[in-house]
């Protein structure tokens, strides 16, 4: 039996959601690694609509849910996310939900500078959601984070306010913006402590205890490879590194128990705020896209953009993310065109490259180079095997995958968890 690992393969927001809810029925625990709550995947369980930020996808399903020592954690907003999803009938207790000690927190000093950075870049603005994750990742890394153990020592956390708001402080001023006192964030600190620490625990030492005992492991990753801060389009990149080698390193397990690694990715592209798309559409075509696939942000609401698929954008996130097999999602979206194109490659200063450049201009002045093929007239929509599909889809997705030098080994045609093809299930790898 293996492990497996989720991961995005594009902008993000390609439906690991109902992936990671088909594949939380079989596993025995699901694993958060990354991120915070400026992700989110939205479950379609029966009637029941769960939308997701912090939460691991398996508790929808009974499964132990773990946020590992990767995410950073408003610990507000992971409180609000419990009661919103207990309202719905489903139960979070410390049984059921791991919280890793080592995990750092967002404090509302956090969400206070990333909205007066954005505000103060203008039209260089990155498209953070302004909650404060890239604030709080900085703090990791610079030593001065409070985390989820530090609640518990008080003198530990006295010292390490007046770190944080050293620096903080600091920045607000010069931005204009109002700054915090001490004492609110020792009272918002107060506040949370004793509720989220019930949950808190040594992530690594259970999930040590849960792989030899032989239970399965889901690591569900958020964002996507080309969001990553090293491998993505950076700038525009979220704070943490969202490739499948940090599943090891953000929850505390060893390399190799990650397993399986599925890349999600559309039948199409899209991207929500700020940065390059060399693929993206501004005709009819790509509203069209838009309006069927229901694209807009799970946590923010905005509109993504929308455009063909990018084989030279997924091949590198195949190859950089580790991916082993392909999750190709909302095919039925491209049901009925007449014509469907593929990025094959891009045109750069007027050469043709075949390669995702790394600098930020090189990326913004790359034209895509398209293959065409005919669509299909008849509906992928539910399909649950191959023989459903039209065999203009299918030549669809073979290409596909000639071209990102992977094999897709599941397909989904709706939002519903049992419209789903699998050719190679990866528990069973």
């Amino acid at each position: 039996m293996s492990n497996v690992t989720v991961i995005g393969t594009q902008w993000g927001d390609e439906g690991k959601g109902k992936i990671v809810d088909w594949l939380a029925s079989r596993a025995d625990i699901v694993v958060r690694f990354q991120g915070g709550h400026n992700a989110g995947h939205t479950l379609v369980v029966g009637d029941q609509v769960y939308k997701l930020s912090l939460l691991p996808s398996g508790l929808v399903r009974g499964q132990i849910g773990v946020i590992g020592n990767g995410v950073v954690i408003d610990p507000k907003a992971l409180m609000s996310e419990i009661d919103r999803v207990t309202a719905q009938g489903l139960k979070v207790t410390p049984e059921t939900l791991w919280i890793a000690e080592n995990a750092p927190l967002i404090l509302p000093v956090h969400g206070a500078l990333d909205r007066a950075r954005e505000a103060a870049r203008g039209d260089r603005k990155i498209g953070t959601t302004g909650r404060g994750i890239g604030p709080a990742y900085e703090d990791k890394v610079a030593r001065r984070a409070i985390r989820v153990c530090d609640l518990a020592e008080p003198e530990t956390l006295d010292w390490k306010l007046d770190e944080v708001l050293l620096h903080h402080n600091t920045l607000l001023a010069g931005l204009g913006a109002e700054t915090f006192t001490k004492e609110e964030l020792k009272d918002f600190l107060t506040e949370i402590t004793p509720r989220l620490m019930s949950f808190a625990c040594p992530v690594w030492d259970r999930l040590d205890e849960a792989r030899r005992a032989g239970r399965r492991i889901l690591f569900e990753g958020a964002q996507a490879v080309m969001l990553d801060v090293d491998h993505g389009t950076y700038p525009f990149v979220t704070s943490s590194n969202t490739v499948a080698a940090v599943a090891a390193s953000g929850s505390g397990v060893s390399p190799s128990s990650i397993g399986f690694v599925l890349g999600i990715a559309k039948a199409y592209t899209t991207r929500v705020g700020e940065g390059p798309f060399p693929s993206e559409l501004f005709d009819d075509v790509g509203r069209t896209i838009g309006e069927r696939g229901h694209e807009f942000g799970t946590v923010t609401g905005r509109p993504r953009r929308c455009g063909w698929f990018d084989a030279v954008m997924l091949r590198r996130a195949a190859r950089v993310g580790g991916v082993t097999g392909i999750a190709l999602t909302k095919l039925d979206v491209l049901d009925g065109l007449e014509e469907i194109s593929i990025c094959v490659g891009y045109e750069l200063d007027g050469k043709k490259i075949d390669t995702f450049p790394s600098a930020p201009g090189a990326q913004a002045r790359v034209k895509p180079i398209y293959e065409t093929m005919p669509g299909w007239q008849e509906t992928t929509a539910g399909a649950r095997s191959w023989a459903e599909l039209p065999a203009q889809a299918i030549k669809y997705v073979r290409r596909i995958e000639e071209l990102i030098e992977a094999p897709v080994t599941l397909l989904s045609t709706s939002p519903e968890r049992d419209d789903t093809i699998l050719m190679r299930d990866p528990f069973e790898d």
